[in-house]
């Protein structure tokens, strides 16, 4: 039998590619992941790595994982995988890339309509008990219409095409950048559509290209009136220098899911009324997190039965030496 590995406790259903090839060795549960600590003290046994892209997987864990065959990320992304690395130890890398797609779409248009109506700022006001002392006050609480805003999405994939499905049944202008020109209708190169929209959604993968592309020259390009949202990787945006566009008043607000340093977040952030703040939640839902798993435990089914996963970001050179590329 082979051996498998998963940061965190996941639902009996979902392994059901696994149990008749694999031993599970699973993590803590209530959402607590194992520690890096305790996955290398289990490194020489493993032949999977099932993750949520918390884990790092550099020389360190590869060499303390002799017999490492794939790994396995529960997202998106894949900025803690060394996957240059990894092909050349024969480790398949793979993610999970349409399962997230839907549900951190619907989370962006969730943090829109909070951040543009308010709605954080009224419901601390309504649980304060001040409204019936101050009674209804027309006009104070009046937020922004979606209806007729410029939609600026920067990384235009799977997710950012999304979000513009849903935002144009809010009647909202869609604009876009993306890694490379387009000759789609809305396309923007990112200066211009930082200055352009009225609201600013981030979808990019963080790497090293997109390390820090929002900075202080980007932010002091953005409308006074307009609000940041980012959904992908907090690196992407410099966080520093939103801390301080907001701060003075260079941009009405800001919402976060993600976070430069997370899950330490910036202390003036947590202070700022027009700041929307969520702790990576973008993909959680119910039905995601099941396709997901399901998918990550299919897919290192697969290696372990010596046949090409279904979704690799990698094409190990080993593997490739065995007609599995």
């Amino acid at each position: 039998m082979k051996t498998v590995l998963i940061t965190n406790a996941v639902p009996q259903d979902v392994l059901e590619p696994l149990l008749e090839i694999a031993n599970i060795i699973q993590g803590p549960s209530g959402g607590r992941l194992m520690t890096r600590e305790s996955v290398l003290r289990h490194a020489s046994n493993l032949d999977g790595i099932i993750n949520q892209a918390e884990l790092t997987v550099d020389a360190e864990l590869l060499d303390a994982a002799p017999k490492l065959a794939v790994v396995a990320n529960v997202a998106i992304g894949v900025n803690n995988l060394d996957l240059k690395l990894m092909e050349q130890r024969g480790v398949w890398a793979t993610n999970v890339p349409d399962a997230f797609v839907a549900s951190t779409a619907d989370c962006a248009l969730a943090l829109m309509l909070n951040l543009l109506r308010g709605i954080n700022t009224a419901d601390q006001y309504v649980r304060a008990r001040q409204w019936p002392n101050d009674g209804f006050q027309p006009g104070i609480w009046d937020g922004v219409l979606l209806a007729g805003k410029t939609l600026g999405i920067v990384g235009y994939g799977r997710i950012g095409k999304a979000v513009a499905r849903r935002a144009r049944a809010f009647d909202m202008r869609i604009i876009f950048s993306s890694s490379g020109p387009s000759k789609l209708d809305g396309y923007r190169e990112l200066n211009q559509l930082m200055g352009e929209a009225d609201v600013i959604t981030i979808h990019t993968p963080l790497n090293a290209r997109t390390y820090h592309l929002i900075g202080a020259k980007q932010l002091a390009k953005m409308k006074a009136s307009a609000f940041l949202i980012n959904m992908a990787r907090g690196p992407v945006v410099h966080e520093q220098a939103l801390v301080d566009a907001l701060l003075e008043d260079k941009i009405a607000g800001a919402a976060l899911d993600v976070f430069e340093f997370e899950p330490e977040v910036h202390p003036a952030v947590l202070q700022l009324p027009n700041v929307c703040l969520t702790p990576h939640i973008g993909g959680g839902t119910q039905q995601s997190r099941r396709a997901a798993r399901l998918m990550c435990a299919e897919n290192v089914a697969a290696v372990l039965r010596g046949k090409r996963p279904i979704s690799p970001v990698n094409c190990p050179l080993k593997r490739q030496a065995k007609g599995l590329d």
